[in-house]
């Protein structure tokens, strides 16, 4: 903000205002070096007092001197905000005192709560949004260099974290440089030129500064650009990992500057705490570091974070700005610990990414609970609804305390005026699908219709043939609805859905096609969600008038990918086997060893029950040498189990094929049934004792802990055998250890979760998981706790974001929630 001073208290005030200007250019990356603020300001506002002024104008004074008592002590980020408040004061009085001829500097929160600060907000979101190739000094060639590194805006480089940092701040002396550490030294060409070791050109130069000689080391060079460049007598600054080699000091591909006299060592490459970026293409770290620089020069100050300031206040974080460019270009860090979650400005990024993901989920939920939604009657008593007393009375079971506490949240749901939005998790076995049977008898009761969306078509099949048979003795139509069947048939199907006769659709994605008319739909169910996303999910609600949402998961989710998948959704928990579960146990068995496995299967079909055998390959593949379930359904028959009955099971065979199997295997006239994974889920045959899984190696903890759960469903011991054979490193064998020391869905889960990461347990990309450019869920879970219970506090008290502190914030979330189609469900209500 330049000024022209037009009498005394005008140029006290301008003044006053060149160090303030200063320290809050950059979003405050100068302030560290302004010093004695206090002193300048106790002077100046004297000097002040002195002048006739009004009333007004003194009380400001008497404000600004109060403001900055006890200021150069502070911590930076209480002087900020003391700098902020000082400058909206002055702003309030430069008007009658100083011609002001820019803007250009006025600090960010400045404008914040007003209209202009938005339509400025606007404008700096679309100026992140700029893509590398318009930016001066990248052009075409390099973005494309960039963009494969999936890096195409100013913005998505700016939020591209180092991958370490180097600590260049000393130069040593040579005879200061140890074996093993990583340094910087200076000294003079003494001599360069290419050695031979063996067969191989090796480029070595020596540099002395009195105190020692170093030797630089080439290996992959190019000799006339390394003679054009370096001459005898060049003074040199290097850095890099000194090692010792015939009792020499040496550096191998050493990062170096020449250094002329007079010249100044840049602060890019040395003399400061230098970031070291992943490879990108062929560029060196030098040129990353350049572009980046620029980019931060250029682009760092547009960037407008999330978070309100009170929040950050309390949190003690950084503003998103100031973030930014401090983990690009430190200026205090123990380089040991600069990647850790507790480093201040990479705690600050990651806590306004999850607050903007969490500001999202809350302001979905918000919406939801306040959308008008179907009272179903008789959810409150369910003794009022004589489908669900019936099918109680059918079932050859007790519902466990977990179930009926469950059903218990789902009824209170389905009876209030706005829409369910539920999840149930539950353990193998734990019996959701009868919670959600029963679910469905309510909204059928009520003259709704139901459906159940399930990622697969074995699993769509599963749900149809648990629940059929007791659809019929309830007098209730139900239809499955998957992408296999004729187009007669589907026409059929459909016209029952459009005109109501089908009370419970059962299927795959193929519930969400357009052409699916649902007369009156007043529940979607979704299995296994996590497979489909926030937008299926979206897709199934809109086939209805704001039906009740029921989603389950037989996966166990840690809580922190519970609190970004599913963070818009009421969470119920079946934490509660049925009674006379077993603990499954578990073994794994190395190549060598299989024949043991073979044995208690033996001996188990010796005494009249069943196995599964599990092969992640339905045939032979010639990519991959894996065991398959067709050849291997052929060997086990002939040559393993030959007394026994053997079955196949797998995707391929039609539904009804795959009926009669599994009815055969129920009825005991199949003693061994092969299988793909489509029994990895629906499956209860309580005789079946033995679950062997080839290949344990190729699935997920998660993945084996569901296959497990297919057996201990009887009386008797159960056991799981993991079969391996080719295991890569003792962390994968480690890995399925896991399997065998716990039967706990949960920890499994905790467990898979820190090995695959997030997007890879989930199974699919598509799982509606935000793409964290910062975040990471592992090390990040109470920070994510915290962003979540302040976001979800803000839309308590101000549900549309309207009151004026929340301004900036409401745009900041739109922007960064605009066309990202993972969160349709947020485009479905306008913040």
């Amino acid at each position: 903000m330049e000024t022209v001073a037009h009498d005394p208290f005008s140029q006290i005030i301008a003044t006053f205002l060149k160090p303030l200007i200063f320290a809050s250019k950059d979003n405050f990356a100068h302030l560290a070096a302004v010093k004695d603020i206090e002193i300048l300001v106790k002077n100046l506002c004297q000097q002040a007092l002195t002048l006739p002024l009004s009333d007004n104008d003194i009380k400001k004074v008497m404000e600004l001197q109060n403001i900055f008592q006890g200021f150069d002590v502070l911590a930076l980020y209480d002087k900020k905000e003391k700098i902020k408040n000082a400058l909206e004061i002055i702003q309030a009085v430069s008007s009658k005192h100083l011609a002001v001829k820019s803007q250009k500097n006025r600090p960010q929160s400045m404008n914040q709560g007003s209209e202009s600060g938005v339509l400025s907000l606007e404008s700096k979101l679309a100026k992140l949004s700029t893509p590398l190739k318009d930016i001066k000094g990248i052009g075409p060639k390099l973005a494309e260099v960039f963009r494969k590194k999936g890096l195409e805006t100013a913005e998505d480089v700016l939020y591209w974290l180092p991958i370490r940092y180097e600590d260049r701040r000393q130069i040593k002396r040579i005879a200061q440089l140890k074996s093993g550490t990583k340094d910087v030294a200076s000294g003079e060409i003494m001599a360069m030129g290419e050695v031979f070791y063996g067969r191989r050109k090796v480029f070595e130069m020596s540099i002395g500064d009195g105190s020692g000689f170093l030797r630089l080391k080439w290996f992959n060079y190019r000799l006339p650009l390394m003679k054009k460049r370096y001459k005898i007598g060049q003074s040199l600054v290097v850095y890099g990992e000194v090692t010792v080699f015939n009792g020499q000091k040496e550096i191998i591909h050493p990062d170096v500057e020449i250094f002329e006299k007079g010249d100044e060592l840049d602060s890019v490459n040395f003399n400061s705490i230098v970031p070291v970026y992943s490879q990108v293409g062929n560029l060196h770290q030098k040129t990353l570091r350049k572009v980046i620089r620029n980019i931060i020069g250029e682009y760092s100050s547009s960037i407008v974070g999330s978070v309100p300031s009170d929040i950050l206040k309390q949190y003690k974080l950084l503003e998103l700005s100031a973030a930014v460019v401090e983990v690009h270009k430190p200026t205090q860090l123990d380089v040991g610990t600069s990647n850790s979650s507790g480093w201040l400005p990479r705690k600050s990024l990651a806590f306004d990414e999850l607050f903007c993901l969490e500001m999202g989920l809350a302001l979905k939920k918000g919406s939801t609970d306040r959308e008008s939604g179907i009272a179903f009657k008789g959810g409150t008593d369910l003794k009022s609804v004589p489908m669900v007393e019936n099918l109680r009375n059918m079932l050859p079971f007790q519902l466990t305390a977990a179930q009926e506490r469950v059903i218990s949240e789902i009824k209170r749901d389905m009876a209030a005026p706005h829409p369910m939005n539920r999840l149930i998790q539950g353990d193998v076995g734990s019996g959701k699908t009868i919670v959600a049977l029963i679910a469905c008898l309510i909204a059928i009761e009520n003259s709704y219709q139901a459906a159940i969306m399930a990622p697969t078509e074995i699993l769509a099949e599963q749900h149809y043939l648990n629940i059929h048979k007791y659809a019929e003795d309830l007098k209730i139509k139900i239809a499955l609805l998957t992408s296999g069947l004729t187009k007669s048939e589907r026409n059929v199907i459909l016209g029952g859905m459009k005109n109501g006769k089908v009370n419970l659709a059962i299927g795959t994605h193929a519930l969400i096609q357009e052409d699916v008319d649902f007369k009156r739909l007043g529940l979607a169910i979704i299995d296994e969600q996590h497979r489909f996303g926030v937008v299926q999910r979206a897709m199934l609600k809109k086939k209805g008038t704001n039906p009740d949402i029921l989603v389950m998961t037989a996966t166990p989710i840690p809580r922190t990918l519970a609190m970004t998948v599913f963070g818009d959704l009421d969470v119920s928990v079946i934490d509660e086997l049925p009674p006379g579960r077993r603990p499954i146990i578990t073994k794994v068995f190395r190549e060598k060893e299989r024949e043991g496995a073979y044995k208690i299967i033996k001996e188990e079909a010796a005494k009249e029950r069943q196995a599964y055998i599990v092969y992640p390959l339905i045939e032979e593949s010639e990519e991959l040498d894996l065991r398959d379930a067709t050849k291997m359904a052929d060997h086990l028959q002939k040559d393993i189990f030959p007394e026994y009955k053997i079955g196949l099971l797998h995707g391929r065979m039609k539904a009804e094929e795959k009926e009669n199997i599994m009815k055969y295997f129920k009825e005991k006239e199949v003693d061994i049934l092969v299988s793909t994974t489509v029994i990895e889920v629906g499956i209860d045959v309580p005789n079946a004792t033995v679950m062997a899984i080839e290949h344990a190696e190729r699935f997920g903890l998660s993945q084996l802990h569901q296959l497990r759960g297919r057996v201990g469903r009887g009386e008797h011991d159960s056991y799981c055998f993991l079969l391996v054979g080719k295991i890569g490193s003792l962390d994968s064998y480690q890995r399925l250890k896991v399997m065998e020391n716990t039967n706990d869905g949960f920890k499994i889960a905790e467990e898979d979760l820190k090995i695959r990461g997030p997007g890879d347990f989930l199974g699919t990309r598509q799982s509606g998981l935000p793409d964290f450019r910062v975040v990471n869920l592992l090390t990040d879970a109470i920070l994510l706790q915290k962003a979540r219970d302040e976001a979800f506090n803000i839309i308590k008290t101000d549900p549309d974001l309207s009151m004026p502190q929340h301004t900036v914030v409401k745009e900041v979330i739109k922007g960064r929630w605009k066309g990202r189609t993972k969160f349709a469900m947020i485009e479905d209500f306008v913040i």
